[in-house]
């Protein structure tokens, strides 16, 4: 999978005109090894320490070029924060955000995206994509 990504963002940057890089190809290794959704400043911090050449702007440019390559999808949180997960053709999933520790909670629900369905045939709308952010507080800041 990780083979299959690393060949699309080639590719894509081929097409852009953009040359290969050593720090983009660590830094979709550090990013393609994360498994949470995260900021720019703590895949920074991930690579700082094995890589310290690598600047945290270098690492917010190349963040955009995933989301542009279709690799990446940007979350900007209530806070102001922007995140940045995976994206993994044919996966859906929608996110419970808590407004207190910026937890963000993946969930799949069938219902849902039914209920979406249904919706968007009634007014005649073809959806193309979608992304149901939902706020609030997680059990450990409500206990």
């Amino acid at each position: 999978m990780d083979l299959e990504k690393k060949k699309t963002f080639n590719n894509f940057a081929a097409r852009k005109g953009l040359r290969s890089t050593r720090q983009r190809d660590i830094i979709l290794d550090a990013f393609l090894s994360t498994h949470q959704h995260v900021s720019v400043e703590e895949l920074y911090l991930k690579i700082k320490t094995t890589h310290p050449g690598i600047g945290n702007a270098t690492v917010y440019r190349t963040l955009k070029l995933f989301v542009e390559a279709g690799l990446a999808r940007e979350m900007l949180l209530h806070d102001g924060q922007t995140r940045y997960e995976h994206i993994t053709a044919g996966e859906h999933h929608d996110h419970l955000v808590c407004t207190g520790c910026n937890s963000i909670i993946e969930f799949e629900n069938e219902t849902i995206e039914q209920l979406q369905n249904e919706i968007a045939m009634r007014h005649g709308f073809l959806i193309r994509s979608h992304k149901l952010e939902i706020y609030g507080l997680c059990s450990a800041c409500r206990g």
